[in-house]
Formats: C-alpha cells, structure tokens, sequence
C-alpha cells in the first residue's frame, strides 16, 4: 500500500480537487464559447486560490515577547507559495484574450505555479530557466506539459530572453516587471483583503520576503484601497526581509535612496536557500521601494544560516514546514523588534510552503 501511494503521489505532482478537474475539462473545450470557457477558469481558481490560513503563532508569541503574531501560510495554495496567485491570474487573462501560449522564466516556483495554471486553462506554456539552474520543479514543470528551455547565465537574462520571444511570436508574457505588472499586484493584493476580511483591520506591521518586489508592492497596494474606502484605521508598516546583502530593494533602502539601482551580477553567490530571493536586479523593486518607504517601514538582510534556524523554529514550535527563504519576512520582523520592543498589537509575516 506504501508503495501504491508513493507511486501514486509522485504522478500527481500538485494535487487539485475532481471538482477542479471537471471546470478545468470546460476550460479546455473549445467547442464552448470563450466566455463559458473563462467562467470555467474562474471557477476553477475560485476552488483552488487563495482564502490561505491567518494563524496565530502563540508559541512564538510568549517566546518573543509579541502580544500577537499571525503567519498568513501561502502554502496552502497547488504548488504551495504565493506564486500560484498570479500565475492563475495570468493564466486567465491570457484565455480571455484569446491567446494559446504563454510564456515565464523562472528559477522554480514561479515555473511550477505557471505550469501548474496553464495545464487547468488548456494553454502551451513555454518556460525558461537559467542553464546553471537545478531545480526539482524542473521535473514537475514537464509532468504538467510545459516545455522547458534553458537559456543564458542568470535568471535577469532569461526574462529579458523570455520577453523578447514573447513579442516576436506573439505568445502571453507573463514575466515580471512588463505591462502585465498591474495585474500581478491586483493578485498579490488579495492578500490584503483576506487579512482583513479575518481581523477586520489593518495590523501594524506586516513582514514579507522580496526579491523582484512583485508581493510587498501588492499587499500595500491591497491594505492602501482598503484604507482608502474606510474599511481599515489604518495603513500597516511593510517591512521587507531578503538575502544578506544580494537584494536592490533592501539595499536601496539602506542607502535611503528613492530608486533601486542594480547590484554587480558577479557579487551574487546563490545557494540552495537563499536562491528565491537574490538578483541583481529586482524588476518591481521600485514600486517595493515605494511601499517601504511611504509606509514607514524597512528592510533587513538575513544570512542563510539566520532562515534555516527561523523555519526549523517554525516547524518545532507551530508545526509549519515552510521554504527557509520565505521566512525572511518573519526574519525582518524580529529584527525590528529587536532594535526597539515593539509595542503590544497585531503584527503579521508572510510565509510559504517547502518547495
């Protein structure tokens, strides 16, 4: 019986409910008109997206010293971060407009969670990846029918490769920092309303891993509409957390600069953790910046060895396995409690699940 499920677990891949299935088999029909095809899809994302657990974090509330700490757990998405959010999303668009290939570069998740949306909506996904890149999601990426081409030295190149591919065959760019920008913090700030729809507020300070800066510029665009409409008394602080030293946005912050400037390409050293986070060059990181700095937050590099020990802090103490670079956010919060205590309220990090 182990076997069977082993076996079984490893065809699935990403598992998604038969109710999921049967909207994503209309999806797919092209014998149906387009807009019973995108109500389809709307469907299936409406099954499978989002509404991710608000828990509090008691046990590390009592040992830090916080009158209450929640973790808003992106892993409860298909392929078990935040990704999927604006995969799907994109995934959507790109069926609405009537197109049949879309194309991402990706170091992993992201590759995942598009793979993953464009199988459920029926569409071609053409996927790049840096040919010094090794990922499982690789495999995971094909399982699902995307086709997988290597290209170039670092992740800033395959997107540039990737868009320009896109314009020249007229496929979906789905890559970051493009026209669809707008779209992917639509997505991202869902998050927000999803906080707020469990506290029905606004928490202080929200703590959130960066890299191309897409998910905090997101959330701050989410919580600033909610504030804006009345529903909250206030704007959370948005403190960013990323790899020491190998992130535009928090070293733009450091140096209490309005722009982000690119890092030396050659002044990156990836490892096997902090990989989600780092590049030289972070595509949305202004409109992070942005974020960061009108809601008078900040911003903290954490070492690998720092994000090992908060996501096996995590695992011992509120029985979450989460990706050790998606606890930077966690991380940046603890660092601001510790240059100065801070005071008793609601304080939010945003974590995702083991890739």
């Amino acid at each position: 019986m182990t076997r069977i499920l082993l076996d079984l677990a490893q065809q699935i891949d990403f598992a998604v409910s038969q109710e999921t299935r049967k909207f994503s088999e209309m999806a797919k029909d092209k014998s149906l008109s387009l807009v019973d095809r995108v109500e389809s899809y709307e469907d299936v994302m409406n099954i499978e997206i989002g509404d991710t657990s608000l828990s509090r974090a008691r046990n590390l509330e009592r040992e830090l010293g916080f009158r209450q700490l929640y973790l808003k757990f992106e892993g409860g998405n298909p392929t078990g971060t935040q990704k999927d959010r604006i995969a799907f999303a994109q995934c959507h668009d790109a069926l609405r407009r009537g197109y049949d290939i879309i194309t991402v570069a990706t170091c992993g998740n992201y590759g995942a969670a598009m793979a993953l949306a464009a199988q459920l909506a029926g569409l071609h996904c053409i996927i790049y990846i840096p040919e010094t890149y090794h990922t499982l999601r690789i495999q995971q990426m094909e399982n699902l029918g995307s086709e997988v081409r290597r290209y170039g030295k670092t992740y800033e190149d395959c997107v540039s490769y990737a868009s320009e591919q896109a314009a020249a065959h007229e496929w979906y760019d789905a890559n970051p920092g493009g026209q669809n920008t707008p779209l992917q913090l639509i997505a991202y700030a869902e998050i927000a309303n999803e906080i707020y729809d469990q506290l029905r507020d606004a928490p202080k300070i929200i703590g959130v891993p960066v890299s191309n800066g897409t998910l905090i510029a997101g959330i701050y665009r989410g919580f600033v509409a909610l504030y804006r409409r009345g529903k909250t008394s206030r704007i959370p602080r948005m403190i960013a957390g990323s790899a020491a030293d190998q992130n535009p946005i928090v070293r733009a912050f450091a140096n209490h600069l309005d722009h982000c400037e690119d890092l030396p390409p050659e002044s990156l050293h990836e490892t096997s953790v902090n990989e989600p986070l780092i590049n030289w060059h972070s595509f949305d990181g202004d409109e992070a910046l942005y974020a960061i700095n009108k809601s008078n937050g900040g911003a903290h590099n954490l070492t690998d060895d720092e994000l090992i020990a908060l996501a096996q802090t995590l695992s011992d103490k509120e029985g979450l396995n989460v990706q050790p670079a998606s606890t930077a956010g966690l991380g940046a919060l603890l660092k601001e409690h510790a240059n100065e205590a801070l005071e008793p309220d609601r304080y939010i990090a945003i974590v995702t699940g083991r890739s």
